[in-house]
């Protein structure tokens, strides 16, 4: 009669480590919850165009025969290729010769504005040349415009 209890213990503390390891397994597995996300990375650019249908990129300027004293202007469009809204900024570099930096002025009406994304504005640039250019051994010149946008 022995045999029976012992056989019940047995069984008993099988079923006790059965339930134990269930349980720690169960409390073992992973739970998920699983969140979709979505974004734009920022991005910066700006083009620059000699027509207003943006179908030629301007890659230089020549400005021709320009009298001491005298303007010529020029008519380009600046179009924000970004995702985010630029502040506009035009400098000038690469003076050849240096000295004509003195003598000659590059400005244009559209220094400090906001351009949106996708945004298209038309600029003129206006090129001026100092009377007392005659007085310097300047008979032609080249720079380079810096048109920038800068993150506003």
């Amino acid at each position: 009669m022995e045999a029976p209890k012992t056989n019940l213990a047995v069984i008993f503390t099988i079923a006790l480590a059965a339930m134990i390891m269930t349980a720690l397994a169960a409390s073992l597995l992973p739970v998920q919850r699983k969140i979709p996300s979505s974004g734009n990375i920022k991005t910066l650019g700006i083009a620059v165009y000699e027509d207003e249908a943006c179908t030629k990129n301007l890659t230089s300027i020549n400005w021709g025969l320009v009298e001491p004293g005298g303007s010529r202007q020029k008519e380009v469009w600046i179009n924000n290729t970004g995702n985010t809204r630029v502040k506009l900024n035009m400098t000038m570099e690469g003076w050849n010769p240096t000295e004509a930096e003195n003598y000659i002025t590059l400005t244009w009406d559209k220094e400090g504005v906001l351009l949106s994304a996708n945004q298209l504005v038309k600029a003129t640039l206006t090129l001026t040349v100092s009377a007392s250019v005659t007085q310097t051994n300047i008979k032609d010149f080249s720079f380079t415009i810096v048109i920038t946008g800068n993150e506003y």
